[in-house]
This record gives C-alpha cells, structure tokens and sequence, in this order.
C-alpha cells in the first residue's frame, strides 16, 4: 500500500515493486493526475490523508505501508497546509496502521529531518537536528521532522515502523515536476547562474530500492539516510548541461543578490498569500555547505546502494521530452 503514489518517488516505488511481481494498492484523491502511471498495474482507491476511514479501508489486508505523500513547500513559516499534509496526515496514517492492522509502516521522511554538517563531514542518521541554529527550519523542514517524531513515537509504542530519510531526488516519472524542475529549467536556459552551496543527490530508483529493502530489513524504530553523491551546485548543474546538450551557467550569483531576490519573495508571499518560487529559504539553502550526508547505516544494514547520478539525470531528461516538457 502506497500513499503519495502519484509523487517523483511515490510512482518509482510502484514500478519497482511491480517489476518485482508485489500487487501494488495506492490511495488516491478524485482530482489526482495518474496518467504518467498508467502502464503499471495499480489497484486505485479513492481516499484522503483527512479522511481517517479510508485509509483504514486501503490499509486492509496490507502486508506493508509505504507513507510517501507529503506537502512541499518553500514558506519560512509552518502554513497549514504543510500542517495539515505533513504532521496531521502522518498522525492520521499511524492511525490507520493500528486499526487495519497492517504490519510494517515504512515512512518517508527526509534529510531535513536528520541533522547539518558542522564540521565539513557528511551527517548520519544520528545528527542532532540542528536546522534552526543555522536559520534553515523552513515550514516543511519543520513539519517533516514533526511528523518524524511522531513515527519514532509509535514505533515506540505499538506501531512496526521505520524511516527512510531520501536526499534530493532526481529521476524519470516526475509529472509535476518537482525536484526535476531544476533540470528541466536548466536544460530550457532559464538558469544563467550557479550558487555556491551543496546538496545530496540520489536516483529515485535507489531511493524506491532502499524503501523495499528497509521493509524487508529495516530496524523497527531505525532511521535509515538513503542519499548519493554530495555535489556543489556547479557541477550538477554542469553535469546536466552536459547531458542535456545545453550551456551550462558560467556565472557565480553572488549571494547578496541571492538574499534580496529571496526577501522579494517573501514580501509576494506577504501580500498575495501565494508562496513565491524563489524565498529567503531558497536562498540559504542554495549557498549552504553543510547539506552532505552519509548512506553508510542503510549500505550495512539495508545492503543499499546508490548509483552514478549521470544515469538519473538522463534517465529524467529522456522522460521529460518523451512527455514534451523539454
């Protein structure tokens, strides 16, 4: 059972299971886009993170849940919205755990829920997190380690759970597209400049692989980072250009600038109610170097393994222009 299956890592997971011969359920809202799912077999069902019974109902019968669906969002504030989908939703998912009796939860967390480099040395799974010392607790930041708690709580208690804590994901049937955006505006030269900072990342289908191998292997209550490659902005996004037949950008942005085009952006959001596509978020984020994480629990334990990121990247660019997004 998947939530979020209509999601970049939520579809890779199906698919994977699906090659594996696992009869895949996911729930799904009326008004939800599948279509990009549509050569795999999935049995649909009609639910909501807010309707409790009809996660129940899609629970049943479940030999696990895999707990992918998440609100994104670039706010500097927790909205209610990332309340609602992110701490609301996975309070509602344990409770449907417990009352269909389904055996093992595996929640999807994230990076952001771990910890920050202090010392230049990629994190593990037992970083303190450390995001508002370094004024980087942004809303889904703050709401994805909430919900982490929550799960760590339970298992715990009463729940068979553990967590999968994925980097920045890159890879084909990313329909919205969400972290695929940076490739596809790349590609289409909507990004003449470059950031200074680091990120960590991965193939989606190493992280689907290490999703599977944290059900069948994973400590109950164990956090598991499932990351790649830790790279400078610069040379993913050379990496892209290079792959995607495109100029790569030449120009350091110079942070300040960065800083003033995010505070714009939150001025928009103050005004509109709208969430901007570039805030003061964004911009520290972008000129970090503390982003670096360690997939060595998950490697041991899990027998995970991340490929090179060249093969997402152009496994992602030859899905975007098959869909006439590039």
């Amino acid at each position: 059972m998947i939530t979020g299956a209509s999601g970049l890592l939520g579809g890779n997971l199906a698919a994977e299971l699906r090659n594996r011969r696992v009869q895949v359920r996911a729930i799904r809202r009326r008004t939800t886009r599948t279509d990009h799912l549509a050569d795999l077999d999935i049995e649909w069902v009609f639910g909501d993170l807010d309707d409790p019974t009809s996660l129940e109902h899609a629970f049943r019968g479940a030999d696990v849940v895999f707990h992918s669906a998440a609100a994104v969002g670039v706010s500097p504030t927790v909205t209610a919205a990332l309340r609602k989908a992110n701490v609301d939703g996975t309070a509602a998912v344990l409770g449907a755990v417990r009352k269909a009796g389904a055996p093992r939860l595996v929640h999807v967390s994230s990076v952001v829920a771990v910890g920050l480099s202090t010392d230049g040395r990629p994190c593990t799974e037992d970083a303190p997190w450390n995001f508002p010392a370094y004024k980087l607790d942004d809303g889904y930041c703050q709401t994805k380690h909430q919900a982490e708690e929550l799960v760590t709580a339970a298992a715990r208690a009463d729940v068979d759970a553990v967590i999968v804590n994925p980097g920045f994901m890159i890879g084909p049937r990313d329909a919205r597209p969400s972290s695929g955006r940076v490739i596809v505006d790349l590609v289409k030269g909507k990004i003449p400049i470059y950031p200074s900072g680091k990120n960590c990342f991965v193939d989606v289908r190493d992280v689907a692989r290490g999703a599977i191998a944290a059900w069948e292997r994973g400590q109950r209550g164990r956090r598991y980072i499932l990351g790649g490659d830790n790279l400078a902005y610069r040379e993913l996004f050379q990496r892209v250009a290079r792959i995607g037949g495109a100029k790569p950008p030449r120009i350091s942005a110079p942070r300040f600038a960065a800083v003033a085009a995010g505070l714009a952006g939150d001025a928009f959001q103050r005004v509109t109610g709208r969430e901007p596509i570039f805030g003061s978020m964004e911009a520290r984020y972008a000129y970090t170097d503390r982003f670096q994480f360690s997939s060595a629990r998950a490697e041991r334990e899990l027998g995970y393994r991340h490929g090179p990121i060249d093969d997402a990247i152009r496994d992602a660019l030859l899905w975007f222009r098959a869909q006439g997004m590039v």
